[in-house]
């Protein structure tokens, strides 16, 4: 987490492509209780809000939106904090912006013989929540809740925004990299050709 910290000393700029949360007509602000946690969940979240709060990612409020928090153990025994937004979710206009073909973007790399992949760190929350739609993303723990400054993965339009700037930040190379969401593949015949597309990225 302290390398993150580094990396995320100030607020990701204000790209065009910040993430908003458009509700269905009379939909009313989800409001839920804070899960119960066991002793060690709940040491691991108050580290955890420590760490977001310092790296200004979340900030305090009382916005009347509620979002549960959950841990999800991850394969190193390591905990992720998750953010339960599905009743937020059920409520949420969706983003029909299309996402790439998987099957399409391996075509492309069949006949390379040397690939560079590159895997985007702190990935979405290099992307803003919209202006007026933090609340919205506000999750509820016994220690207070917050609002989250930086898109959430778990959000249901979350990979639509990403994938709408990925392919406008690299628009010019889309037909030279394989491009998914965080992940970027160079891929070239000669060694020395992958080093020069990497560069380009």
């Amino acid at each position: 987490m302290s390398f993150l910290l580094n990396c995320l000393k100030s607020y990701p700029p204000q790209r065009g492509f910040d993430h908003a949360t458009e509700l269905e007509h009379g939909a009313r602000p989800p409001a839920q209780a804070p899960y119960r946690m066991a002793p060690a969940e709940l040491a691991e979240l108050r580290k955890q809000l420590d760490w977001l709060l310092e790296a200004r990612l979340i900030q305090s409020s009382k916005a009347p939106y509620r979002s549960p928090v959950l841990f999800q153990r991850k394969q190193d025994g390591s905990m992720k904090m998750c953010l339960d937004y599905r009743a937020l979710n059920k409520v949420t206009i969706k983003n029909k912006y299309s996402i790439p073909n998987v099957m399409d973007l391996f075509d492309k790399l069949t006949k390379a013989k040397f690939y560079t992949k590159i895997d985007l760190r702190s990935r979405y929350w290099q992307v803003s929540v919209a202006r007026g739609d933090e609340p919205k993303t506000m999750c509820v723990t016994r220690y207070d809740s917050f609002e989250v400054l930086v898109m959430p993965f778990s959000l249901t339009n979350t990979p639509a925004t990403f994938c709408n700037l990925m392919n406008d930040v690299l628009y010019e190379v889309l037909d030279r990299f394989v491009v998914y969401l965080d992940d970027i593949s160079a891929e070239a015949g000669y060694l020395f050709v992958a080093g020069a597309e990497t560069s380009t990225v």
